[in-house]
C-alpha cells in the first residue's frame, strides 16, 4: 500500500485483528454488489471507503426523486442518470483509489456468471426475489460467499450464505422459489434509515469475510425491528432437500 492508504486506514489498521496484512486484503479484493438503491448504497459506500481495491456495481434503474428519501449514494442533481454511474461518483469521491466496474443492466445469465465469477465475495442488495434466487445459484455454481440484506418497513433482516462451508445453508434454504414478489418498498414503504442500517451490517459482514475477523453469520439469520429497535437471531440449518444446494 501507498503511504497515503496507510494514512487514510490507519483507525483500521490499528485493531490488533486487522493490522496492515488485514487492510491490505481489502485492498486486493473484489466485491460485486448487486443493486444500488437503500442497501447497496451504504454497502458500496462503506466498503469503498473501508478500503476494497474493485467494487463490481450493477443496476438497470435510473434515479428518480422517490429514491433519494434513502438511497444515499444519489442527489439531487443525479435525478436521470443511471444509478451505477451517480453511485461511482459517490465512491470514488470517498476513496480515489477504489476501482469501479460500472454495469448498468440487470444481471442474469452468462452476465451474473461472469459478474460473479470475479468477485471474492457477492453482496444481495437487490429488491425482488427472482433476481435473489438467481445470485444465490451463481453464487453456489461458482463457490462465493453470499451477504444478502433485506429492508421493508420497520423490518430488516441480514444473513451470510457460504457455499464453501458444508455446514451453510444457502438463501433458498430459507425462502423456496414462487414466494410474494411483490414485497417491495414501492408497494409496501420503507424508513430511510432501516436501509443504511441493514446495508451497513452488509458492510461490516463482506469485511469480515474477507479478512476472517471475527465470527460471520453463517448459519444464522439476523432480524431487526426498527420500531421498537430489537434484534433477534435465529439459527438457519442447511436443508439437506433444497433443489439449489441440496445436492452439493
Amino acid at each position: 500500500m501507498k503511504d497515503e492508504q496507510l494514512l487514510r486506514f490507519s483507525r483500521q489498521i490499528m485493531l490488533p485483528e486487522m493490522d496492515v496484512a488485514g487492510q491490505q486484503k481489502l485492498v486486493d479484493a473484489t466485491v460485486l454488489i448487486v443493486g444500488m438503491g437503500g442497501l447497496g448504497c451504504p454497502a458500496a459506500m462503506y466498503l469503498s471507503a473501508a478500503g476494497i481495491g474493485h467494487l463490481i456495481i450493477a443496476d438497470d434503474d435510473a434515479v428518480e426523486i422517490t429514491n433519494l428519501q434513502r438511497q444515499i449514494a444519489h442527489s439531487q442533481s443525479n435525478l436521470g442518470d443511471a444509478k451505477v454511474s451517480s453511485a461511482e461518483q459517490s465512491l470514488v469521491g470517498l476513496n480515489p483509489d477504489v476501482k469501479i466496474t460500472a454495469i448498468n443492466a440487470r444481471l442474469q445469465g452468462v452476465g451474473l456468471d461472469d459478474a460473479v465469477q470475479q468477485a471474492d465475495v457477492v453482496v444481495d442488495a437487490c429488491d425482488n426475489f427472482t433476481t435473489r434466487f438467481a445470485i444465490n445459484r451463481s453464487c453456489i455454481a461458482n463457490s462465493k460467499p453470499l451477504v444478502s440484506g433485506a429492508a421493508i418497513r420497520m423490518e430488516g433482516q441480514v444473513a451470510v450464505f457460504d457455499s464453501n462451508n458444508p455446514e451453510s445453508p444457502c438463501y433458498q434454504c430459507l425462502y423456496q422459489e414462487g414466494d410474494d414478489d411483490d414485497a417491495s418498498c414501492s408497494h409496501n414503504g420503507v424508513m430511510a434509515p432501516l436501509v443504511g442500517i441493514i446495508g451497513s451490517v452488509q458492510a461490516m459482514e463482506t469485511i469480515k469475510v474477507i479478512t476472517g475477523i471475527g465470527q460471520s453469520l453463517a448459519g444464522r439469520l439476523l432480524l431487526l425491528d426498527a420500531s421498537t429497535m430489537q434484534w433477534r437471531e435465529m439459527r438457519l440449518p442447511r436443508d439437506p432437500s433444497c433443489a439449489a444446494c441440496g445436492n452439493i
